[in-house]
């Protein structure tokens, strides 16, 4: 991913100061405020390539502020909240934002949110070459498409989230070896995660569900987790 430059509205010094820097750490830039007037201010005298919005701001309503940042700018925006009800999803998305993420979450899964909606911004990115043979990986019937995150299973794409497509190529990459579950957190939902080791376990039940078939990962008691193909 080419580098970015973000905006960051978030009043939490503590989740503010995460996110900034493990964009740091991917080389991006940041620019964190922390007020809706604020970020209306930016977004109006800088260019950015995607806006993190936190709903939960001091001094508007957060919907408001989306409203005015695209008024003023076609910039892609996510939004970010500690609420997670289907209503709020859904208010989100019908007032036209481009993308909603939970708290908690993983720079893993920001990045991966980053990359999709900057692609759709960006049709012209999809016009390149065909994937190389390192950003596919194959599994039998499964196949991982890094380049474009997508995954087929017999020819049949599958929906999956970026943390659950996260998960399941790490498992792929190294298909028939258990990952630990520290293993899986670490690169999974990396140094940066704060939440829960039973995600993990969450997340591999959806993927089997998705899947089709539960034997697609099969559970090692007392170490962890391994991808291979059902016979």
């Amino acid at each position: 991913m080419a580098v970015m430059n973000v905006l960051i509205v978030e009043d939490d010094d503590a989740i503010a100061m995460t996110v900034t820097s493990g964009l740091g750490d991917a080389g991006h830039r940041s620019t964190r405020v922390t007020t809706g007037r604020l970020a209306i201010d930016a977004a109006t005298n800088e260019t950015f390539d995607v806006v993190l919005l936190d709903l939960g701001l001091p001094d508007m309503d957060g919907r408001d502020v989306f409203r005015e940042i695209k008024r003023v700018r076609d910039v892609p925006v996510i939004m970010v909240t500690a609420r997670g009800e289907e209503f709020d999803r859904v208010l989100g998305l019908e007032l036209g934002a481009d993308d909603y993420i939970t708290k908690p979450f993983s720079l893993r899964e920001l990045l991966a949110r980053i990359r999709s909606v900057t692609r759709r911004f960006s049709p012209a990115d999809s016009n390149v070459d065909s994937p190389s043979a390192d950003e596919i990986v194959t599994v039998g019937p499964l196949r991982i498409d890094a380049r474009t995150h997508r995954v087929e299973l017999d020819g049949v794409e599958l929906s999956l989230t970026p943390k659950e497509f996260d998960l399941l190529t790490f498992l792929a990459e190294d298909a028939g070896a258990v990952r630990t579950r520290s293993d899986i957190i670490e690169s999974v939902w990396d140094a940066h995660w704060y939440g829960p080791t039973k995600t993990v376990d969450a997340h591999v039940a959806a993927l089997r569900k998705k899947l089709g078939d539960h034997r697609w990962i099969a559970s090692v008691r007392g170490v962890g987790f391994r991808l291979e193909v059902p016979e």
